[in-house]
């Protein structure tokens, strides 16, 4: 198994979103459930930009990943057309689980902090497994 490996979030993947209504509430107000969503884009761009296709993962090498835990300040809102910028570095890489520190911005404005831990689990049967050594050290060296 790998060894564990912290990282000091200089190195962060960015992606811009657009809000749209129906990541609105009734007063054009994102929805907080949605900031999750938009946390989601900017981890799966980040792998997308690391050159890794999930479904390829999935089909060839039996793996995939899941979020295990969240933790979210919501500092500010983000309304209706706004184009807001999610961030996402790796944080932690351990064993079986990734750790991002996340962040969601509208300018120079910091509206969500977050990290997000996700899990790599065998997709048959859904039970952690470590995190194959090719990959952990392609995630550790992009860093």
């Amino acid at each position: 198994m790998p060894a564990k490996s912290d990282f000091a979030y200089k190195h962060r993947y960015e992606h811009r979103v657009r809000v749209y209504w129906e990541d609105t509430d009734a007063g054009g107000v994102v929805y907080y459930a949605n900031y999750l969503k938009f946390l989601e884009r900017g981890r799966s761009e980040w792998l997308r930009a690391l050159g890794v296709d999930q479904p390829r993962l999935r089909a060839e090498r039996g793996l995939q990943f899941a979020v295990v835990s969240v933790t979210v300040d919501f500092l500010r809102p983000a309304m209706l057309d706004d184009e807001v910028l999610v961030t996402a570095a790796l944080a932690k890489l351990s064993g079986a689980t990734i750790e991002f520190k996340q962040s969601i911005w509208r300018g120079d404005v910091q509206l969500i902090d977050a990290t997000v831990r996700c899990a790599c689990l065998d997709s048959a049967t859904l039970r952690p497994r470590a995190i194959p050594k090719d990959l952990f050290t392609e995630w550790r060296d992009a860093q």
